[in-house]
This record gives C-alpha cells, sequence and structure tokens, in this order.
C-alpha cells in the first residue's frame, strides 16, 4: 500500500502538473487533488499512527470514526466458555493509559452492577495514602534451590514469539519493558536479535520443539540451552507444557513461513515445514519433568526455572505435586494459562473447548499447592485477559503472585484487533512479517507506550491496594472480592472457588477435590 501510493502520488502529480501547464481550465485539479497528495505524503512520513503510515488517507478515517463516538471508557460484554456475561475493559483503556491521556470516566459506571458476573472488590473505611504502598511492586521469584532469584514485576509480557510478532514490535515489547524494568516473555519461537538488542528482561519460553536448543533431529539439546540460557539479558526459564488457547495440540511452521532468518534462530532448516509435537521427548512422566526442572536450573547456573501449563486433568496435577515432593524438586514458579487464552492459530475446536478456564485452574493449582505444603517454594503466575489494575487485583486473590498479559500489551503497540493475525496483513504491522506494513509501526514511539501502559497500570493497581487499606500484594485474598450470580445473589471468591489449609492434602485428598 506504501509502495502504491508513492507511485500513484508521483504519477498524478505529473498528470496533473502537465494537463494543468497545456491546459488551463485544467487549473482547478491543483486546488482538489494536491492537498490530498500532500496530506498522504505527511501520513507516509509521520511515526506516531501505524495504520496512517501503512494506509495514507485511508487510515484516518479510523481516528474520524473515534472521535465520532462518545467521549467516555467504553466497555464490552464478552462471553466466557459457559455463556456466562463477563465485563471487561475495552480496549480505550489501553490506549488510554498507554498514551497518558485522562483515564476517568464521567457519570459513573457504565456496567449493569446487578448483571449475572458482575464483580467488584472491598474497599476499606479506613484507607491508606498510596505513599505508603511501594512504588514499584514486585515478586522475588527463586526457591532454596535457585542461585539467582528474579525480583519480577507485578505484571510482564506474557509469551508471544517472533514470527507471529513482527521484529518492530518484539524491539517495541523489549524496549518497553528495558525502560519500565519489568520482563518480556520469548514465547516458544526462540531468542531472536530483536529479543536482545533492547536490553529487556528476558523470560525464555522452551516448548516442545525446543526452538533455539534442539538437535538436527528436533530433540532438547543440552549444549545450546547452556549457551544461551547463560545470557545476561535471560532471567528466567519456562518450559511450556501446553498453552491455554490449544493445550494438548502441537503446533505447524509451514515451510513458506521457516525463512533463512527464523531458521536460524530456531536451529532448524530454511524452507521445510517444522512440526512441534504435542508433547514433550526430553522426559515422559513426572518424575522425568521435575528431574528436567533440576538440569536447567543447574545448566543456567541457578537461574528461576518454572513450566506453563493450561490446567486439565486434576488428577495429573495432583500427581505432579506428589512428584516434586517424592523427588524433593520444585519448580521456582508455574504459570497457569487459561482455555480462554489467545493465539494467532489454534483450531476452532481447541479455543472454545479444551482446557480449564483460568480462574477455576489458577484457583485450583493455588488450592494444590497449599494442601500439600509446596507453595512456600512456588511462585504462581496466572494470565487470562489482563489488561487492568482490578484484572490484576482479582487476579492475586484467586492466587496469582505475578500477572502476565499479551493482548493489552499488544493493544499498547496499536493493535486494534483486526483479527488478521494469522494472514500476514496486519494493518498495524504487530503480527506480520510483511516489511511494508511492519515499518509502520515505529519502535521509538511504540516502546514508550508499552512502558506506560505498564506504569499507569501498576500505579492504577498501587491505589486500589491503597483503597482497600492494604500495602501489599500480598495481603489480597479471596476475601476481598466478589462475583454476583443472580441480581439478589453474590458470593465471595472465597465460597465460590474454596479454602484450603496448609498441608492437609498431605493426609489424603478427598475423590471430590481430586476431581479426573
Amino acid at each position: 500500500m506504501r509502495k502504491a501510493f508513492i507511485i500513484f502520488s508521483i504519477v498524478s502529480s505529473l498528470i496533473i502538473i502537465g494537463v494543468g501547464i497545456f491546459w488551463k481550465p485544467f487549473f482547478w485539479a491543483f486546488i482538489i487533488f494536491g492537498p490530498l497528495i500532500i496530506w498522504g505524503i505527511i501520513d507516509m512520513f509521520q511515526k506516531n499512527r501505524a495504520i496512517v503510515r501503512n494506509f495514507p488517507i485511508l487510515g484516518r478515517f479510523r481516528y474520524i470514526m473515534e472521535e465520532l463516538r462518545p467521549k467516555i471508557y467504553q466497555y464490552f460484554i464478552e462471553s466466557d466458555t459457559n455463556g456466562t456475561p463477563v465485563n471487561r475493559l475495552s480496549r480505550s483503556l489501553v490506549y488510554q493509559r498507554a498514551k497518558e491521556a485522562i483515564d476517568t470516566i464521567p457519570f459513573g459506571t457504565q456496567l449493569n452492577v446487578y448483571e449475572q458476573g458482575y464483580e467488584w472488590m472491598n474497599h476499606s473505611i479506613m484507607p491508606i495514602h498510596v505513599d505508603e504502598i511501594a512504588k514499584d511492586l514486585r515478586v522475588t521469584v527463586g526457591n532454596e534451590s535457585c542461585k539467582q532469584p528474579y525480583s519480577a514485576s507485578i505484571l510482564n509480557v506474557s509469551a508471544m514469539s517472533f514470527g507471529s510478532l513482527s521484529a518492530n514490535a518484539v524491539l517495541a515489547l523489549n524496549g518497553g519493558a528495558k525502560i519500565d524494568n519489568f520482563a518480556h516473555n520469548t514465547g516458544e519461537g526462540g531468542i531472536s536479535p530483536y529479543h536482545l538488542e533492547p536490553g529487556g528482561d528476558l523470560i525464555w519460553q522452551i516448548g516442545t520443539g525446543y526452538f533455539g536448543c534442539r538437535t538436527k533431529e528436533g530433540n532438547f539439546s543440552e549444549e545450546l540451552f547452556k549457551e544461551k540460557a547463560n545470557l545476561p539479558n535471560i532471567k528466567m526459564i519456562e518450559i511450556k507444557l501446553s498453552q491455554g488457547a490449544k493445550p494438548g495440540h502441537g503446533g505447524i511452521l509451514p515451510a513458506k513461513k521457516v525463512t533463512e532468518e527464523i531458521a536460524k534462530i530456531r536451529h532448524v532448516e530454511a524452507g521445510k515445514t517444522v512440526f512441534s509435537p504435542p508433547y514433550h521427548t526430553a522426559f515422559s512422566n513426572y518424575k522425568g519433568l521435575v528431574h528436567f526442572i533440576q538440569k536447567l536450573r543447574d545448566l543456567s547456573n541457578g537461574k528461576p526455572i518454572g513450566f506453563k501449563l493450561c490446567i486439565g486433568s486434576k488428577s495429573e496435577f495432583h500427581e505432579l505435586c506428589k512428584a516434586m515432593i517424592a523427588e524433593n524438586i520444585y519448580p521456582d514458579y508455574i504459570s497457569i494459562d487459561g482455555g480462554e487464552g489467545g493465539t494467532g492459530a489454534a483450531p476452532i475446536e481447541f479455543s472454545n473447548n479444551v482446557g480449564m478456564p483460568y480462574k477455576d485452574g489458577l484457583a485450583f493449582a493455588y488450592n494444590c499447592l497449599i494442601g500439600y505444603d509446596i507453595k512456600k517454594h512456588i511462585k504462581l503466575f496466572s494470565a487470562g485477559k489482563i489488561t487492568s489494575a482490578f484484572d490484576i487485583f482479582k487476579t492475586i486473590a484467586l492466587g496469582a503472585d505475578v500477572c502476565y498479559s499479551a493482548r493489552a500489551m499488544m493493544l499498547s503497540l496499536g493493535c486494534i484487533q483486526a483479527l488478521e493475525c494469522n494472514q500476514n496483513t496486519c494493518p498495524t504491522g504487530v503480527a506480520t512479517q510483511n516489511k511494508e506494513l511492519m515499518n509502520g509501526l515505529n519502535v521509538v514511539d511504540k516502546k514508550t507506550r508499552v512502558a506506560q501502559y505498564h506504569h499507569n497500570t501498576v500505579e492504577a493497581l498501587r491505589e486500589l491496594l491503597a483503597a482497600a487499606g492494604l500495602k501489599s500484594t500480598s495481603e489480597i485474598t479471596r476475601k476481598h472480592v466478589y462475583m454476583r450470580l443472580s441480581e439478589t445473589v453474590n458470593k465471595r471468591y472465597e465460597d465460590l472457588y474454596g479454602r484450603v489449609k496448609v498441608g492437609e492434602y498431605l493426609y489424603g485428598v478427598d475423590a471430590e477435590d481430586y476431581g479426573n
């Protein structure tokens, strides 16, 4: 589009000038087309709006439509996998915080507070001053076996690989992480130069394809892992067992997407289709997994090691907890993904109907770790369409120590949810390898917006803590959040998701708690 407009501008300008010189009555064309051509050229070279940069003049219609809507924050109603209405902040919240615009609303809540699914938090009659709360909300990740604990921000960039995201998007995300001191998960596609160049903290995710640390046969390579795991930017390592959008499903990287650059980063052969199995080949049982965790810890010289999964069979997670106890090996953290997780490429059956939603999965995992008295060794990370400070608050209430966010970070880059992630035609240059579209995303501008979104959201969380009379996120419990079940019935998270006593599962687990 960009090249086409440049060619069109040059050709049309020459035609208009030529006709205007030889046919005086056509001089009016300068008045009509001249300003449009100048306007389009300005659009091509401005750096703040990717859509306008990629689609001169036409892209401005989007912003015109935005100006026509009411000047308040909009909320939209989505449905979870059970069809229950769930109130979510619209992308406007992320845009405004990323741009550091005013984020207050006139005329009160835009939500129906008597509608099923509405949630709220308790505030205190004796709130505290926000200055009594640490300005930088952080959690130390690393148990007694960890030699290099990491102080993680309460909010971090969730796993998104280079390849699914453009180079400029990765540069901006990591640049934002560097500016405001939070972590950026690489996704399972390996560590690219674009992850390393800005210098932001990285969580290296290793999936079943072992991209970046694999042999020619596709198995795990200790040598390649050790080489990369000890890079100074790598602060933690995450083993991906499954992801919410397609748990239990492998992946395919089509041959046409395996460019020389992608092949070099992932240690695969260029121009050939790459298959990722739904399972790991480095281990095949619970005991094997916990020993693999220890192997990675040793090879990385004691960096925090965790794993990510979407909860499926409850009995399997119980068995995994028992294996940790039996081997006396514990991950430094576990990341809980939800069945509602996002991706650019997942079969619709898996995306819609496989895997436990994040609230249920997180609450269950926390109960298990408490019940087996191993939560003291393990931090819990969680994602689940987190965009606002209240999303973080209620996720921590369910048991998380640290939160991930993917879509909100993409929105702060300028993503408009065009839903073209799998077609290589993302108009904002976020989820595409088309260099023309990618060049519309200005890294310097967008990394600042990513950092501002993170900073302002964490600041909003501090204000919520102050309103609740709490000085730390560790003081948030399930007693602080309510959910409406009907117009006349509401319950606390504690009543909805239960409460488990420390160590009670060590004496046996009821069949009802054990689940399936």
